[in-house]
C-alpha cells in the first residue's frame, strides 16, 4: 500500500510540474516569439473562400504552435530530469515521450505545409496527396514503435460496456492508422476561429488526464495530457480573440495527433466519438458539404449546399454567430460531451 502512494504522489507531482512548465515556458516565450514572427513576416494569408470579414486577419502572425509545442518539450525534459535524478524515474515516461515525439513528427509536417504558405505564397501549402501519404507514413511509424517496445495493446474498450475487444492484429493496425490520421485532419479542419482548436484540445486534454490518472494511473498519458493543458491554455493567452497569433498546421497536426495517440494509449479511440465530438462534426460537415454539392451539380446542372459554408463553424458564423459565442458553445458542448464519456467508462 506503500508503495503504491507513493507512486500516486510521484504522479501527481510529476503531473503538476509537467503542467506549470509548459505554461510559464509558453506564457514567456510568446512575447519574443511573436514579434519575431511579424519581423520574418510569417503571416497568415485568408483564402478568399472563408468569410468575408477574416481578411481583416490577413497578416496575423502563424506558426504559433511552436509555442505551446517548445512548453511542452520544456515540461517533459524537466519532468523527467527531476525524476530521473531523484531515482523515481519510470519507465513508463518512456511512453511519454514517445507520444510527444510522434506528435511532434505531425507537427513537422505541420511545419512544412505552414513554411510553403507563408515563404514560398503558395496559399494552399503541401498537396493534399502529399499531406495524407506523410501522415499514414508517420501513423505506419507508431505502430512499429509500439510493437518493437512490446506495447502494442490491441484491445479496445467499448463505451458503456464493461467490454473490452480484443481487435485482430490485422484489422487493429490499420484501425489505429486511420483514427490517428483521422484524428488529425479533424482537428486541423476545428482550427478555423481564434481560440478554437486551443480551447477544445484543453478540454479534451483534462478528459483525457482525469482518465489515465483516476482510472489507470499511466503515468506517460497523465505527464502528457498535463503538459499539453499547461502549453494550451499558455497558448491561449495569446490565441483567444482577437488573436495575436495562430497556431497553423503546425500547431493543428500535431494537436491532433495528441489527442489520436492519448485515446489509442488508453484503449479508447472510440470514446473520441463523444469526447471530440466536435472535431467529428467539423469533419461530417465538410464531407456532407462536398458530396452533396457534386451530387446535386451532377442532377440539377448546379450545386446545392447543406450548410451556408463549411466547416461547421463558418456556417454558425454566416448564421450572425460571432466568434467568441461559437468557440464558447462549442467548448462548452465539448466539456459536457467529455462528462458524458466519462460515464461511459
Amino acid at each position: 500500500m506503500g508503495t503504491f502512494i507513493e507512486g500516486l504522489k510521484g504522479l501527481v507531482m510529476s503531473s503538476m510540474l509537467a503542467f506549470v512548465v509548459a505554461l510559464v515556458v509558453t506564457l514567456v516565450f510568446g512575447p519574443v516569439f511573436i514579434p519575431w514572427l511579424r519581423k520574418l513576416k510569417f503571416g497568415q494569408e485568408i483564402r478568399e473562400e472563408g468569410p468575408k470579414w477574416h481578411q481583416k486577419k490577413s497578416g496575423t502572425p502563424t506558426m504559433g504552435g511552436i509555442m505551446f509545442i517548445i512548453g511542452m518539450a520544456a515540461a517533459i525534459l524537466v519532468t523527467t530530469l527531476i525524476f530521473s535524478v531523484n531515482g523515481h524515474f519510470d519507465t513508463k515516461y518512456a511512453k511519454c515521450i514517445l507520444l510527444f515525439v510522434i506528435s511532434l513528427g505531425f507537427g513537422i509536417i505541420g511545419f512544412v505545409d505552414d513554411y510553403i504558405k507563408v515563404v514560398k505564397k503558395r496559399n494552399l501549402g503541401l498537396t493534399a496527396a502529399q499531406k495524407f501519404i506523410m501522415q499514414v507514413v508517420l501513423a505506419a511509424i507508431y505502430v512499429v514503435v509500439l510493437y518493437a517496445m512490446n506495447e502494442l495493446d490491441t484491445h479496445i474498450k467499448i463505451p458503456f460496456t464493461a467490454f473490452e475487444w480484443e481487435m485482430p492484429l490485422f484489422l487493429y493496425i490499420p484501425f489505429v492508422m486511420f483514427v490517428v490520421v483521422g484524428v488529425v485532419n479533424a482537428v486541423n479542419l476545428t482550427d478555423g476561429l481564434d481560440g478554437l482548436a486551443s480551447s477544445i484540445t484543453a478540454v479534451v486534454g483534462v478528459f483525457f488526464a482525469l482518465v489515465s490518472y483516476i482510472i489507470f494511473s499511466e503515468v506517460g498519458v497523465t505527464v502528457f495530457s498535463m503538459a499539453l493543458i499547461g502549453a494550451l491554455i499558455g497558448f491561449l493567452f495569446y490565441n483567444k480573440y482577437p488573436a495575436k497569433v495562430f497556431m497553423g498546421d503546425t500547431g493543428s497536426l500535431f494537436l491532433g495527433a495528441a489527442v489520436a495517440l492519448m485515446a489509442i494509449d488508453l484503449k479508447m479511440p472510440l470514446y473520441l466519438v463523444i469526447a471530440g465530438f466536435v472535431y467529428f462534426m467539423e469533419t461530417l460537415s465538410v464531407i456532407m458539404q462536398t458530396a452533396y454539392f457534386k451530387y446535386t451539380k451532377k442532377k440539377y446542372g448546379e450545386g446545392r449546399r447543406i450548410f451556408k459554408m463549411s466547416p461547421l463553424h463558418h456556417h454558425f458564423e454566416m448564421c450572425g454567430w460571432n466568434e467568441k459565442k461559437i468557440v464558447f458553445v462549442f467548448t462548452l458542448t465539448t466539456a459536457v460531451l467529455c462528462a458524458v464519456a466519462a460515464l461511459g467508462i
